[in-house]
This record gives C-alpha cells, structure tokens and sequence, in this order.
C-alpha cells in the first residue's frame, strides 16, 4: 500500500510538471531577447572546471560555457561585493556612482540618489524586471526591480536560505507567465561567500574535522545533491599557502560551488521547460574573487580577473574562447545593447561588447581599469588599477597605511594558521609585502604571472611606468575620480 501511495505521487507529481503552461517566445509580438544575468559570490575562476580545474565538480557551469562563449580575460573592477554589484548594474565605476563600500549594516555606502541603474533603464526600454536572491545596493529607488521574487512563508527574500535550485523554482512563475514583453532577471546567489556565523569569541564556527563555513548544507531543499571533497582533492591556487587549513577551507569551497552549479542547471532546465532558453541571453559572472586573503578585497589577478560565460540566443559558434579584456563597467551597456537601446542614450563610463561576443581577434580591447576603495568602512585602502595585456600598474594611494582585512578573511583558517605558527610566506609572496605596500607596483604579467617582483623602480622598465600613469591618472579625470588629487597631497 505504501508503494502504491509512493507510486501515485511520483506520477502526480510527473504530471503537474508535464502540464505546465507553457509559453512560447517566438509568439511574442516583442522580439528582443530575455536577459538573465547569474552572479555568483566570491566565485573565483581558478575554481570553475571550464576553466581549468578538473578537481571542481562544475558540470552545468560547464556546459554554459560549451553552448556558449568563456571569456578568458575577464575582470572586475573592485574586489568588494557591494561596490562591485554597483558597477555591474550602472556601467559606472563605485568613485563615479557613490557605492564607495558595503552597503548593509554599520558600512551604509549607497550610491548616489542621480544613478540610473541597469534595471530601471531596462523597465523604460519595455522589460519586465525581477530579481532574486543577494541585492547589497542602495538606494533600492536607484536600483528598482518591477518584482521581488520571495520564498517561503515568511516573504522574505532570506527565506530562501542558500538553496540556489529553490531560487530557480522560485523563478519559474516569471518564466511561464503569458507577457508580451521581454524579462530581465538578476539571479544572484549567496554561494560560494563564506559563512558569517561565527562563535563568541568572533572566530568561525567550527564542528569536527571539517568546518561548514560557506553556509548551511541545504539538505531538504528540492532536488539539492551534496557533494562532498576531501582536503587532498583540492587544487591549492599559487596565491594561498599549501597547508591542511587551506585545503579543508577549499574543500568546503567547492562544496558551495558544486551546490551553485545545480542551480544554475535547475534554472536552466526551467527556461528550456517553459521554451525561453532559445531566446534569452544568460551571463554567468562573480561579483569578485574568492573569500580567501590574496583575493577578495585585493586588486591582484584572483581578486579581479574572474569567469565570464555569455549564452547568446542563437550562437552562431558554441564554446567559442574570447580573449578581449572587458570589465563589469561594460556590462549594463552591453545588456542595454541587446535590448535595443542606443548607445548614445547610455550615460556609462564602460562599453558595448555586444558586437565582439563571438568575434575572432577582437581589436581594441587590449586594457581596463580598476577602482576600489573600501570594503568595510574601516577598511579604507583606495587602489587604481591599470591591466593592459602585459603589464599592470597598481597604484596605492594610501601606501603608508598597512593593508586592511576584512573581518572574515582575517578569521579565516587560513589567515590564522598563518598568524599561529609564524609563516613567514603567504602563497608566492611574503606576507610583509601583501601587508605594507608600495605606493606603485608594476609586473610584468608574462615574466611574473604572480605578481611577485615589482618593477616600479627597476631603471629598466621606468619609460612603461611613466607611460602607464599617465594613463591612469588621464583615467581618473575623465571619470571624475576625487582621488585623483592623491597624485600631488597624498
């Protein structure tokens, strides 16, 4: 009897979703494309398998790049959340938007009440606009969405814990509704960010051999599978310190990574379900890299240079590799662009890489900026950053200050069993020279993929140096930059 009952609901089940509306794109008068942009937490790119790493299990992230374009030199433009956030959805760097840092609790940075934001552009241009999941901008009128999708009983967008395929599920109205017109959803999950439950002593909770501390495993939520990795399994990235802190950190990494990636499969399921899949853009992205000292927060190649994977409608060359450097201040133009709005309506200090999606030898696209400023509000280190294909200049305008960690970062594992048993070595770089920092430092990224040796003051390489800060600092003008003063008073 009990089998039979079992039975009964699997086949009711079966036929509720086989009898879902469903509704058909290409009977919309409004031809433009859905848009859906996916960004992931601190998702770094040496932790993505299309990318190159074959110990994380990535399939779905995996197979968007395979049906679409893996951008290879991708970058942010601050390796803090909010003020990242803020740049993706304005096209506009955080010095020129006001999202200086953090935007919740006792940080309160918000952007300026002027911005015009991606999705209110969007709602103008005839979208429907929803989001779903981390928001961490302000103010909310700067950046409104039509709809809020909510989950469970308490209407509370935190309700949905971090279960990425319930927010997938949570979308599937928006997806299935009959609309004429065109909907653009911010997908944002809380993965992989670590956890900010911490004990009363202000460090990490800790339980067993193995720490839980990039969130909750979501156990109940539907169609969620654990995956689970060991220490040994891990690839440890040059920057971070090869220790059993670091791999047991990584290892749980991956597994926020891993329960990601079935999000992103069950909401790519839903829009092939409900027939948008062939006419909707995805854009899979982090808004920063990984929650580990070297890379979040830090302007070096693991905080900034992070995966890009852009599904097109209809692409005409599936899995193509794209090594034009463009950064998240393109973005919003670029979205504009595929919803038919003209370029010259679009105040962004970014552009349009619409055109140059699945473009052999792309020219044109050699270099991009970085601007970052807090993370924390006591966090005030103000870097400028210029990335060219070769070489790359940070400047540090606050040199003589000690480099500041964020809370969780400084919590970490990692951090601490540095701290704890005197290592003198952090990954490739001492860990005196990733606290105190030069006023300008400039590698050679083909000589020094690790930004180890600095060149700023090497007589050999002084005529690239005077040639690169003049660039950035003609940067910071032409974005009004208020830092820019730093070049004579600081």
């Amino acid at each position: 009897m009990v089998r039979l009952l079992f039975a009964l609901t699997l086949l009711g089940l079966t036929l509720i979703t086989a009898f879902r509306p469903q509704r058909k794109t290409q009977n919309r008068k409004d031809p433009r494309p859905n848009i859906v942009l996916i960004v992931a937490d601190d998702h770094g790119r040496e932790a993505v398998g299309c990318y190159g790493n074959p110990a994380v299990k990535t399939p779905h992230i995996d197979q968007l790049a395979a049906e679409g374009v893996r951008f290879t030199n991708a970058f942010c433009t601050t390796a803090s959340c909010s003020p990242s956030r803020s740049v993706l959805l304005t096209g506009l760097h955080n010095h020129a938007n006001g999202m200086y840092g953090l935007e919740h609790r006792e940080h309160h940075f918000s952007s300026f009440d002027t911005v015009r934001s991606l999705p209110v552009m969007l709602q103008k241009a005839g979208y429907q606009t929803a989001r779903i999941g981390k928001f961490h901008v302000a103010p909310e009128r700067a950046y409104h969405f039509q709809k809020v999708l909510r989950g469970g009983k308490t209407n509370n967008p935190a309700s949905i814990g971090r279960s990425p395929v319930e927010m997938a599920d949570l979308c599937y109205p928006l997806f299935s509704e009959a609309s004429e017109k065109p909907f653009f959803l911010y997908f944002a999950t809380d993965d992989p960010h670590r956890s900010n439950t911490v004990s009363a002593s202000g460090m990490p909770v800790f339980k067993g051999d193995k720490a839980n501390l990039f969130g909750n495993r979501p156990g109940g939520y539907p169609q969620v599978h654990d995956v689970f990795y060991q220490p040994f399994q891990v690839q440890v990235p040059a920057y971070l310190p090869d220790t059993r802190a670091t791999r047991m950190e990584l290892a749980q990494y991956y597994e926020s990574i891993s329960r990601l990636d079935q999000g992103v499969e069950r909401l790519v399921a839903l829009l092939k379900e409900t027939g948008q899949y062939d006419n909707t853009v995805i854009v899979y992205l982090s808004d920063n890299g990984a929650p580990f000292p070297g890379s979040k927060t830090t302007l070096y190649e693991p905080g900034m240079k992070l995966p890009l994977i852009v599904k097109l409608p209809k692409p005409q060359k599936p899995g193509f590799v794209q090594d034009a450097m463009i950064s998240w201040v393109d973005l919003t133009p670029t979205l504009l662009d595929f919803a038919g709005v003209r370029p010259d309506t679009v105040y962004s200090q970014g552009r349009s890489f619409k055109s140059i999606i699945e473009q052999d030898r792309a020219t044109g696209w050699d270099e991009v900026y970085g601007s970052h400023t807090l993370h924390e509000v006591t966090m005030y280190y103000p870097m400028r950053v210029l990335r060219e294909r070769r070489y790359k200049l940070i400047f540090n305008i606050a040199h003589e200050l000690s480099f500041p960690m964020a809370l969780d970062l400084y919590h970490s594992f990692t951090w601490q069993d540095v701290r704890q048993t005197g290592r003198k070595l952090y990954g490739k770089r001492t860990v005196e020279a990733y606290l105190h920092r030069p006023r300008f430092e400039l590698y050679d990224l083909e000589a020094d993929p690790h930004e180890v040796r600095n060149l700023a003051s090497d007589p050999k390489h002084q005529a690239i140096l005077k040639r690169m800060q003049e660039k950035l600092k003609r940067f910071q003008q032409q974005t009004k930059d208020m830092w820019v003063s730093k070049w004579e008073f600081e």
